[in-house]
């Protein structure tokens, strides 16, 4: 049966169209402009596969079958693959880490064995190698790699993290982003410039934008004397030229929007400088991200964006032409080729297979006591009905306006969705971001019962039918909701947190600080908490939670959901935990991505009182 038959949307069609392209370059050759990207494969065990698009509009994997393009530095994962000129690929693999070229043929390594992580990739011109940010275990450097696959040499070691290597254009200057612990990239950075010396080392550097309360995301090279650099000291990451001569630097865009972003993979770009020096930019609020052309010298700003509502934070130009990857209400991220002068788009990526337009619900994006939120109306309801909340992960990020099939799934079954970007969110300047400043597990939940009460005023929603869900951050946000508040009557938590002092403890390196700015620092603030964990108050759970949890999971051990049902338990509270092997930090299988769905489907039907024949039933533990 074709999708558009269909009544509702299937957890199979959401597992099709889930992801999107992540990075993208363009190439520009003789015979036209290639553009390259990397994109989920659900149905290939969820590997990151790398797909070239020729000039003539043909598409071939450039990254053979088996060969999975991610890397794990700061978990995450950085830039992880680069075209190499002539149409090869330099590129990180999952399985064991190592940096690869290829060149037609078996990849070759070009990396040694061993513990080192390899990320943000990035080909220096006018060297025969590739630049990498190197992490092993917690300490981070920038290396050069040789293409011919000898030795790997330091570049430059500076400070605990570091990100953005870029190489002027004379190959005499180095410039990187760095910060240090308790800061995420977001709070503070450093743009730093240091003299390359003869034998491929920087020397020592200097600071020229940023700081402890300044965050520089990205920088480009404008020429030998000066950047461009993506900053906040306004309180809106804007274009700022930045002269290494120590003259004051100019904001190019004095607005208040935003033109970057936060820095959770290193290798993310807001801005590319084409051939002609203007600057392709990706800009806008959470609301609708634009993608756009910026005059540096005049300071005009020409929008590209076309029906787009969210361009992704990755952008490239060559030929005249920019790739960028940019989504719809109603269609999925998709790798797009824009004219610079034309503004002319055409589709690079293959088009998906997408529902009836009348199975997809219409967003509206409101303001409710001064929470920014998107709401997706239920089908088919009439009067109030059931809606589930949407808490997004980081908490450092946002959730645009773009087609969610995730979404659409319940919204095609009578169930309301509203997206909340609460206070922490990006794409709202810093004020809006730092209302969570150590007041994680307080604003956020508040903002998603404010949002909730809000839908039942207005007569859209039904008091006794509000859920909230969320996943990593947002899965905390979940059941912080569910013990710190009476608003809802269950929650569904993806690889949540549930104990804030302990996972500070079990975490990776990059997030090891992370709280002392969400909730403050230790052991000084302790009694904080104590007050907010969702596990040392689970006895005041509101309803039945939900619980999904990946085994392999290095940012949220799996330890933090099972400790928590066993308070519900202990508690006489409704549970239910479900495990996946395999599955790490997000859901990438084509199956688990079918067997949470289910799961969530059928759990709002028992606490909505709905019947869910389509799904698997579910137990919850402790249900009488």
């Amino acid at each position: 049966m074709a999708i558009g038959e269909l009544m509702s949307i299937r957890p199979i069609d959401v597992a099709h169209i889930d992801g999107g392209p992540q990075w993208v370059e363009a190439v520009a050759t003789p015979s036209g402009v290639e553009v390259w990207w990397d994109e989920p494969r659900p149905h290939e065990g969820g590997r990151r596969c790398v797909v070239r698009r020729l000039p003539d509009g043909s598409r071939v994997d450039a990254l053979p079958e088996g060969w999975n393009a991610r890397n794990r530095l700061v978990e995450y994962g950085g830039r992880s693959w680069r075209p190499l000129p002539g149409g090869g690929l330099v590129f990180t693999n999952w399985a064991d880490q190592r940096v690869y070229r290829l060149d037609g043929g078996a990849p070759v390594p070009l990396t040694p064995e061993g513990p080192s992580r390899y990320g943000d990739l990035y080909l220096p011109p006018g060297r025969d190698e590739v630049w990498a940010v190197r992490e092993i275990a917690d300490v981070r450097d920038l290396v050069a790699v040789p293409l011919d696959g000898g030795p790997v040499r330091v570049v430059a070691e500076a400070q605990h993290f570091l990100m953005n290597p870029r190489l002027s254009p004379d190959g005499r200057w180095v410039a990187w982003i760095g910060w240090d612990h308790p800061n995420m990239p977001w709070d503070g950075t450093e743009l730093c410039v240091a003299p390359l010396s003869d034998d491929g080392t920087a020397g020592p550097y200097e600071v020229v934008a940023g700081g402890p309360r300044e965050s520089v995301c990205q920088a480009e090279w404008r020429d030998d004397t000066s950047l461009y650099a993506v900053t906040d000291p306004t309180g809106w990451w804007n274009v700022h030229l930045v002269p290494l001569d120590g003259s004051p630097g100019r904001n190019l865009t004095p607005m208040e929007l935003e033109f970057g972003m936060a820095a959770w993979k290193p290798g993310l770009t807001c801005l590319a400088v084409a051939e002609d020096g203007r600057l392709a930019v990706v800009y806008g609020t959470a609301d609708h991200r634009r993608l756009g052309v910026l005059d540096p010298e005049s300071g005009d700003l020409r929008e590209l964006g076309g029906a787009a509502t969210h361009w992704a934070s990755t952008v490239s130009v060559a030929g005249g032409k920019v790739a960028a990857v940019g989504a719809t209400p109603y269609t999925p991220l998709e790798v797009t080729l824009v004219g610079l002068d034309d503004g002319a788009h055409e589709v690079a990526s293959p088009r998906k297979a997408l529902p009836d337009r009348a199975l997809l619900p219409d967003p509206e994006t409101v303001t409710i006591e001064g929470v920014h939120a998107h709401l997706y109306p239920p089908s088919g309801v009439r009067g109030p009905g059931p809606y589930v909340i949407f808490a997004h992960g980081g908490p450092t990020g946002h959730m645009p306006v773009m087609l969610d099939l995730e979404i659409a799934y319940f919204t095609s079954r009578g169930i309301g969705v509203a997206v909340v970007n609460y206070g922490g969110s990006t794409g709202y300047g810093r004020a809006y971001r730092e209302r969570l400043r150590h007041q994680w597990g307080v604003v956020d939940v508040q903002d998603c019962a404010k949002v909730a009460r809000g839908l039942v005023e207005l007569g859209r929603a039904d008091a006794a039918k509000l859920a909230v869900r969320g996943g990593s951050a947002g899965g905390w946000t979940t059941v912080a909701a569910l013990v710190h508040s009476d608003v809802f009557a269950g929650g569904v938590a993806h690889y949540a947190i549930t104990d804030p002092e302990s996972w500070a403890a079990e975490t990776h390196d990059f997030e090891s600080r992370y709280l002392d700015g969400l909730i403050g620092p230790l052991p000084e603030t302790r009694q904080r908490y104590t007050d907010r964990s969702p596990l040392l108050n689970a006895f005041r759970a509101s309803g039945p939670c939900l619980m999904l949890h990946g085994l392999e999971d290095a940012i949220v051990d799996v330890s933090q959901a099972r400790r928590f049902t066993a308070e519900l338990d202990r508690h006489g509270k409704e549970w239910a935990l479900l495990t996946f092997p395999g599955e790490q930090h997000g859901w990438r299988r084509e199956e688990t991505v079918v067997a949470v769905l289910e799961a969530e489907l059928a759990f709002y039907g028992l606490i909505f009182g709905m019947d869910t024949p389509e799904v698997p039933p579910l137990t919850l533990k402790g249900r009488a």
